[in-house]
């Protein structure tokens, strides 16, 4: 609609300003005494002929425009008319689709309910066909349990007898047996006794043998681990770059190596920056520290801590 109102506009001025070109050329000849032959500048009249011819364009225009945007507006109108059949007839169908659908749940349900009346019917029959069947076992259970309880009655008292008799001779044999038992574990007592004096005077002594080869074990793991702590630091102060400013200060390190001498991790726990950091780079350097084949000795070496001072 800007557009059309701009294309109306621009019409109306070209109007105007042609009918103002012609009322001034009128008046401009009305005030000459005598008849006069005015030839128009081809430019002028090229521009005359041409805002003509624009205007004749657009009114073209304008008028194609109105008669797209009415197109537009019927197409518009058309589809909306149409979606709303379509919403109306979906609407009547989803109607009909609910109400087959409750039609169809209420005769399922009749013969859910049907089935259910049976089922419940089979189930009570059932269930007194059990009643008068567990009542039958009852009532057989009970004869044969009187029966065997007098069968058992007569039988306890002819075996309560004989187990008197055999009571009686087995607390004679038992006494005996108990007398030869506690003979018998008195001198197993002693012999233990005396088993038990030998083996802890055996034990004791070798204990102390172990203690005494432990310690010297101790002693050389000891002097292993001090020779080895020493090769490392040794190859670490050969590669340490030392400085001035590193002169009575310290930092000490973890450093945790592989069964070949390789540094897994090396850390810093505290010191002075500086010599912190040219410590670890010294290790990193390093890449490999001497370590012992000794199985003791390389289990107190893989996690060691150390204090690095340069040389100075």
């Amino acid at each position: 609609m800007d557009a059309l109102t701009s294309g109306i506009i621009k019409s109306f001025l070209l109007h105007i300003a042609l009918a103002g070109m012609l009322f001034a050329s009128a008046n401009l000849q009305m005030s000459k005494p005598t008849v006069m032959h005015v030839q128009l500048n081809p430019v002028m009249q090229e521009e005359q002929e041409k805002a003509v011819s624009a205007i004749s364009v657009d009114q073209r225009a304008v008028e194609r425009k109105i008669a797209q945007l009415k197109q537009a507006e019927d197409a518009k109108k058309r589809a909306e008319e149409k979606r709303i059949r379509d919403l109306e007839r979906r609407a009547v169908q989803a109607r009909k689709d609910r109400e087959a659908e409750a039609r169809r749940i209420k005769k399922l349900e009749q013969q859910r309910q049907a089935k259910l009346a049976e089922k419940r019917k089979a189930e009570a029959q059932a269930k007194k066909a059990r009643e008068v069947e567990q009542k039958q076992r009852a009532d057989a259970e009970k004869a044969r349990k009187e029966r065997l309880q007098a069968e058992q009655a007569a039988k306890a008292a002819a075996e309560k007898r004989k187990s008197e008799e055999d009571r009686l001779r087995q607390a004679e044999a038992q006494r005996k047996r108990q007398e030869e038992e506690a003979k018998r574990k008195a001198e197993a007592a002693e012999q233990a006794r005396q088993k038990a004096l030998q083996e802890q005077l055996l034990q004791e002594q070798l204990a102390q043998e172990q203690a005494a080869r432990a310690k010297v074990r101790q002693q050389q793991v000891l002097g292993e681990v001090d020779k080895y702590k020493a090769l490392i630091m040794q190859r670490i102060q050969s590669n340490l770059l030392i400085d001035e400013k590193m002169k009575g200060k310290q930092c000490r390190l973890n450093i945790r190596l592989g069964f070949n001498g390789l540094v897994t991790q090396a850390n810093s726990l505290g010191g002075d920056k500086l010599v912190c950091e040219a410590a670890l780079r010294a290790v990193r350097m390093a890449d490999t520290l001497p370590v012992s084949k000794d199985k003791d000795v390389f289990e107190q070496l893989k996690n060691i801590n150390l204090t690095i001072k340069p040389n100075l």
